[in-house]
């Protein structure tokens, strides 16, 4: 199948490219003109077309003779910075243009990357139940405004000219060289955000355990781009996945003392936890659409992500591209 996916220099992008290379598929993409991050795409055989989203010749040339496309390409939060105006143009031009030309060219499915930035998921006391597709949306800032505005794009070319779309919302995604960075996890990168962290501070990174008002360790869900990668997988060529979205995430959501009594040990750091005022992390997602429908199976929860990232530090291979 000849398959187009904007966004392919990116952390999924690349990964997705490389597993539909290797299932046979002919993989065109979509890069900025002087990307520095192709060469592993020449690699594998991928055909680079230059181009922007925001121009509709560009866009026409890149679709024209593919029978499904993979829209992950998008300005968001870490790409930036960008302005309002470049948020809207890239995210909400760049998708109409998109499913204008997929309209034209009768593509068999457009797939677009969405968000879970769209749901508010922090609240005062935590979500009280796991988030479903169902949840309302309540878009803030640019970037998930522009990406709730997408998704509409999205339904709005399947009810009116019968674009066959599927919307995918990814949960924050992580690659195997970036679990171990995460912020949350060390009181060195906290200890200025809750006054209550600053006296335990004594010049010494500790793993941070982090509980909220009622005691309960902060609970978050997030996915390997592993896992986001086998769910875009499993969406192609679903009819029952035609007019729908699914939410994508890991195999479960992880509390805080899943990992800092782990990272302690596996770092070789002390450990310390604490209450913390105000509003906490405390959220997961229901993944059950996507399972039933797509038979989307993640198998990367956290222990898996920091064991693979140490792994990935000592120059093992673990089977996924660099994010850089």
């Amino acid at each position: 199948m000849n398959i187009l996916i904007t966004g392919i220099t990116g952390r999924i992008g690349a990964n997705l490219a490389r597993e539909l290379v290797a299932r046979g598929h002919s993989i065109r993409g979509l890069v900025w003109p002087r990307d520095p991050r192709v060469e592993n795409l020449r690699q594998m055989g991928v055909e680079l077309i230059e181009g922007s989203l925001t121009e509709p010749a560009d866009v026409v040339r890149a679709v024209d003779g593919t029978a499904a496309i993979y829209h992950l390409g998008a300005a968001f939060q870490g790409g930036g910075p960008f302005t309002d105006e470049e948020y809207f143009e890239i995210n909400v031009r760049g998708t109409f243009n998109m499913l204008e030309a997929a309209r034209d060219e009768d593509v068999g499915q457009f797939i677009f990357a969405s968000s879970d930035a769209l749901y508010e998921k922090y609240i005062p006391g935590g979500m009280p139940a796991p988030i479903t597709e169902e949840t309302p949306r309540v878009p803030k800032g640019a970037y998930a405004l522009t990406k709730a505005l997408g998704e509409e794009l999205c339904n709005g070319y399947w009810a009116g000219y019968g674009v066959p779309t599927t919307i995918l919302r990814f949960a924050m995604v992580r690659a195997a060289d970036e679990i171990l960075d995460f912020p949350q996890f060390y009181l060195s990168k906290m200890k200025d955000a809750h006054p209550e962290l600053a006296p335990l501070w004594k010049g010494e990174e500790s793993a941070l355990l982090l509980k909220d008002a009622r005691d309960r360790p902060f609970k978050k869900h997030i996915a390997d781009v592993r896992d986001i990668v086998h769910g875009c997988l499993c969406a192609l060529g679903k009819e029952r996945a035609l007019g729908q979205t699914y939410q994508l995430a890991g195999p479960a959501p992880f509390t805080w003392d899943d990992v800092s009594y782990r990272l302690a040990e596996l770092l070789e750091l002390p450990h310390v936890e604490v209450r913390v005022a105000g509003t906490p992390t405390y959220y997961e997602f229901d993944l059950g659409k996507a399972q039933r429908d797509l038979g989307f199976s993640p198998s990367c929860d956290i222990v898996k992500m920091i064991v693979d990232a140490l792994n990935y530090g000592r120059g093992e291979d673990i089977g996924v591209l660099p994010h850089g």
